[in-house]
């Protein structure tokens, strides 16, 4: 049987970005010849569609060409309106180009595969089947849209197809210099709010949204980490969930032994209920 895959690239590098998958053009293009081996259809084309122009797919455009992927750069400017982004940009030219094959080229395939979890799809997959072709719906696990589900032969085709191979993420290793990261928030910012410790780690140590959270779970269920709900007359809703290094703990005073002094004295300025 004959496929056609179309990738909603976007939506599945941030899907697997967030489950700590980090794969090259050529690692992600294998993946998608794995996939087509493994349910028995020849994958006579794929279609991609990316904002190339975004840092994270710099130079990726080259690589997928040269892998015979049949790359959709969908810009994100309209100089019509004068916006700087084009909202469901990728989904409308990637539902033209299905909708085009259908009626220019219905004998092209019998398969089409849509790698993608956005469940604004929902209404071209009901217009690939009228047309009488099977659909097979590929997406990032816990990522995918339950509109979706019924047209997903499992909802963990990556990972199966990773054979979780990838080396497990151990927060262990990142203790020292996360502690150190969260000790200078600390000692610089009035409070350490959760969210922003989240995007300063997951920037400075190079970790996905996913493993941060490992880290940070790690450091509470370890007592290096307190997590206190603090009251600030500023946002809208007067409160806002923070962390407060926890320096009874014996390894954590070892660790950051330079800092001690600085953060007891900075702890301790907190409001009695914010502690």
């Amino acid at each position: 049987m004959k496929a056609i895959g179309f990738v909603d690239y976007e939506n599945i590098w941030q899907g697997l970005h967030d489950s700590g998958c980090r794969l090259t053009p050529e690692e992600f293009i294998q993946l998608l010849e794995d996939y087509a081996e493994i349910i028995e259809v020849d994958l006579i084309a794929v279609y991609l569609y990316a904002n190339f122009d975004k840092e994270e797919f710099w130079r990726t455009q080259t690589a997928f060409e040269k892998k015979n992927i049949f790359t959709r750069h969908v810009y994100g400017k309209n100089s019509f309106v004068n916006t700087d982004l084009r909202q469901n940009a990728a989904d409308t030219e990637l539902m033209l180009e299905v909708q085009e094959i259908l009626l220019t080229r219905k004998d092209a395939a019998d398969i089409y595969l849509l790698f993608t979890g956005d469940g604004d799809f929902l209404p071209l997959i009901r217009r690939i089947k009228a047309w009488g072709k099977e659909v097979r719906v590929i997406g990032v696990k816990n990522k995918i849209h339950h509109l979706l589900y019924p047209y997903c032969e499992t909802f963990n085709v990556f990972g199966d197809l990773l054979k979780k191979d990838a080396p497990k993420y151990k927060p262990e290793e990142d203790l020292a210099q996360g502690l150190e990261i969260i000790a200078k928030m600390q000692l610089k910012l009035p409070y350490v709010a959760s969210t922003k410790v989240r995007s300063t780690i997951s920037r400075e140590l190079g970790r996905t949204i996913s493993e941060v959270k490992e880290f940070i779970q790690y450091l509470l269920a370890e007592n290096y980490l307190l997590e206190r709900e603090y009251h600030d007359p500023n946002l809208v809703i007067k409160k806002t969930k923070i962390y407060i290094l926890n320096l009874t703990n014996p390894n954590l005073a070892t660790m950051l032994a330079d800092y001690m002094d600085q953060l007891s004295f900075r702890i301790a300025r907190l409001t009695p209920e914010n502690q």
